[in-house]
C-alpha cells in the first residue's frame, strides 16, 4: 500500500527523502531506504555508530519477509526492484524490531481510540480531480465502513472541526510539519489515534491524479483511504500479502460497496475494539452473487424483476432530499434523482435491498427525511418511525412518533427540513408542526393550520427544499413551488409532477403503453445493466451509487 506518513506518539524519524534504489544495484541507496523505513537506525559519524555488514544483511532479512521475497540478506535485483515499488512512508518497523517476532502478522501501533464512536468530516475537497466532492465523500465513507463493518467501531459524520478523523487535501507545506512533494511519491499520510488535536487526522496530496477507476493508471482514492483510515485507528503495517496494511500499494481494491477487509486485517481492528455486536448486523455486506454493476467491466446481467410502479402514474407516497439527491418512494420501489436532475435509471429500486432493517411487509412508506442535527435519515411507516444512518438501521428502530412529541393516533405523512429557517415540519392532513432536531420534540405552539402555507392543499404526499433554495410540496400528480423563504406558493403553480421531474411525456395521469422493458435484442421483463470499460462510459459514484446496483436486482 502506498502513501502514508504517519505520526503521532510514534513519529517517524525524519530522514532526507533519498531517491529510490535503481535497478542494477545501490547498496548506499539501499542503506539508505532501509534506513528511512525503520529497519536500520540512522548512522552516527560522532558516536562511531556506524552500520556493520551483519547488521544490514539481518536489516535486508527483515525487509525481505515484509515484502514476501526469499529472505537472501541480500540487496539482489528482485529486493531493489521491491525498493522502487510505490509504498507507504510510514516506517515499517516502529521503535524496535518487536513487531516482526510477533506470531501474528498484523500489528498495532500503540495507540488506540479510547471510544468506539469516532465522527469525521472532510474539510477540503481536490481541486483537479475529475471525481466530484460527492464521489470523493461516497469514496471516504466506503473505505471508513470497511472498518466499521469488520469491528464494534461506527463513524458519524459531522461538520465540526473537532471531529476524530479530518480529511484534507492539501498541498506541499500544510502546517502538520510533514510537507507533500507534489506529484508521485509522497501521496498521503495519517496520524495514529491520541490526545493531540492532529491525532486520526488523513491528508491527501492534492497534486496527485485521485480517481475511482480499477483499469486507470492513477491513484485509486478508495484503496489508498481504506489504507490510511487504518493507520488513523492505530493499525501498524502487516507482513500479510493480502493485508491492505502491507507497506506496498497494491491497486483498486474492486467495488467500495462490497468490499470486506482481508482477514488479518479483521483480526487486527477486532483486537483494538472488539467485534461487531451480533444486534446490530454489518451495513452493506452482501452474500449473495455477483452484483449487477460492474465497474469496468462491459457485462449485462439478465434477472426476472418484481412488479414494479409505473413512475409517470398516480402519486409517490413520500418523497426526500437525501444527501442533495432527491429520492422519490412508491409502494416498495424508489427512484433517484441526481443533483443534475437526472434520474439515476428509469426503472425503481427496491427499498428493502438498500435500507435493510425496514419491514418487507409495509403498504407504503408514509414520509422520509435528512435529520439536521445528525444527518441520519427518518422514515414513517403508520405511527412508527425507523432511523438509519445512512443504510444501516439504529438500534431501538422502530420507535412510536409519540417519542417525538406527537399526539397519539397521529401519522406523519410529510417531513422535511426547511431550508430557510433549518427547521423541521411534520405534515398531516390539515395541520403540521415543527420539530427541533437537536431538541428531539415538537415546539410550543404546534399544531398550525396547513393554510398558513397559502396555496397548497390539504393530505400532502410530500414536501422537499431543493438545492435552488426552494420548497415543493407535492401532492397527486402535482406539486408547487414556494420560492426562498415564502409561505406562499409561486404563481403559476401546480405543475405536473411526472412531467417535470419523472420525465414523463403527455397527460399527467397517463401511462406509457406497456412494452418489453429490455429493449431491442434483450429479453423482456428482464434487467439489463451494462458499464463500458472505458473511462468515459464509468457510472457516477454519487453517494451510496454502488448500494443502488444492489438495490435495482
Amino acid at each position: 500500500m502506498q502513501c502514508c506518513l504517519v505520526a503521532g506518539p510514534f513519529s517517524p524519524r525524519q530522514f532526507p527523502s533519498p531517491p529510490h534504489p535503481a535497478g542494477g544495484g545501490g547498496e548506499e541507496m539501499g542503506r539508505d531506504w532501509l534506513t528511512r523505513y525503520g529497519y536500520l537506525p540512522p548512522p552516527d559519524p560522532l558516536q562511531a555508530r556506524l552500520q556493520t555488514q551483519e547488521g544490514l544483511s539481518d536489516a535486508i532479512k527483515l525487509m525481505q519477509k515484509f515484502a514476501g521475497l526469499q529472505e537472501t540478506g541480500m540487496l539482489d535485483e528482485r529486493t531493489l526492484a521491491m525498493m522502487d515499488q510505490p509504498r507507504c512512508s510510514l516506517p515499517d518497523i516502529i521503535g524496535t524490531s518487536e513487531l516482526m517476532r510477533r506470531r501474528k502478522r498484523y500489528a498495532h501501533s500503540g495507540s488506540v481510540w479510547a471510544k468506539k464512536q469516532l465522527t469525521w468530516r472532510i474539510r477540503s475537497y481536490p481541486q483537479t480531480s475529475s471525481l466530484s466532492q460527492a464521489q470523493v465523500r461516497s469514496l471516504l465513507f466506503y473505505a471508513l465502513q470497511a472498518w466499521s463493518n469488520a469491528s464494534a467501531l461506527t463513524f458519524l459524520e459531522v461538520p465540526s472541526d473537532s471531529a476524530d478523523i479530518l480529511v484534507e487535501f492539501s498541498r506541499s507545506f500544510h502546517q502538520d510539519g510533514y510537507p507533500f512533494d507534489g506529484p508521485g511519491s509522497t501521496l498521503a499520510h495519517a496520524f495514529f489515534p491520541g490526545e493531540h488535536p492532529i491525532s486520526g487526522d488523513t491528508h491527501f496530496d492534492d497534486e496527485e491524479t485521485w480517481i475511482y477507476d480499477p483499469h486507470a493508471q492513477a491513484q485509486d482514492l478508495f484503496a489508498v483511504a481504506v489504507h490510511e483510515f487504518g493507520h488513523a485507528l492505530g493499525l501498524a503495517h502487516s507482513t500479510s500479502k493480502e493485508s491492505i496494511m502491507m507497506p506496498y500499494y497494491q491497486g483498486p481494491q474492486g467495488l467500495p460497496y462490497l468490499y470486506q477487509l482481508p482477514p488479518d486485517d479483521t483480526l487486527g481492528i477486532q483486537t483494538l475494539y472488539g467485534e461487531q455486536p451480533l444486534l446490530s448486523p454489518p451495513a452493506l455486506i452482501l452474500s449473495s452473487p455477483t452484483p449487477v454493476l460492474l465497474i469496468g467491466l462491459s457485462v449485462c446481467l439478465h434477472r426476472p424483476r418484481p412488479p414494479a410502479p409505473d413512475r409517470c402514474q398516480a402519486h409517490f407516497d413520500a418523497i426526500a432530499n437525501i444527501r442533495g439527491e432527491v429520492f422519490f418512494f412508491k409502494k416498495k420501489h424508489f427512484w433517484r434523482m441526481q443533483l443534475t436532475r437526472n434520474l439515476v435509471s428509469l426503472e425503481p429500486a427496491q427499498i428493502h435491498r438498500f435500507w435493510i432493517g425496514l419491514p418487507t411487509d409495509f403498504p407504503a412508506i408514509d414520509a422520509v427525511y435528512e435529520r439536521s442535527n445528525d444527518s441520519k435519515i427518518i422514515f414513517f411507516i403508520g405511527q412508527r418511525f425507523w432511523v438509519f444512518a445512512d443504510t444501516q438501521v439504529d438500534r431501538g428502530s422502530p420507535r412510536p412518533t409519540t417519542d417525538l412529541g406527537l399526539p397519539p393516533g397521529v401519522t406523519v405523512e410529510a417531513a422535511f427540513v426547511w431550508g430557510h429557517n433549518g427547521k423541521t415540519y411534520f405534515f398531516e392532513g390539515t395541520r403540521y408542526w415543527r420539530f427541533d432536531d437537536w431538541a428531539g420534540t415538537v415546539e410550543p405552539g404546534y399544531p398550525r393550520p396547513l393554510t398558513l402555507w397559502k396555496g397548497v392543499p390539504s393530505g400532502l404526499d410530500d414536501v422537499i427544499s431543493w438545492n435552488d433554495g426552494s420548497t415543493y410540496f407535492f401532492k397527486g400528480t402535482q406539486y408547487w413551488r414556494f420560492l426562498g423563504g415564502s409561505v406562499e406558493a409561486d404563481s403559476g403553480y401546480p405543475k405536473s409532477a411526472p412531467q417535470d421531474w419523472m420525465y414523463c411525456q403527455g397527460s399527467p395521469t397517463a401511462s406509457p403503453a406497456p412494452g418489453p422493458r429490455g429493449g431491442p435484442g434483450k429479453p423482456g421483463g428482464g434487467q439489463c445493466l451494462c458499464s463500458g470499460a472505458g473511462p468515459s462510459s464509468l457510472p457516477a459514484l454519487l453517494p451510496w451509487i454502488l448500494a443502488l446496483a444492489w438495490a435495482l436486482r
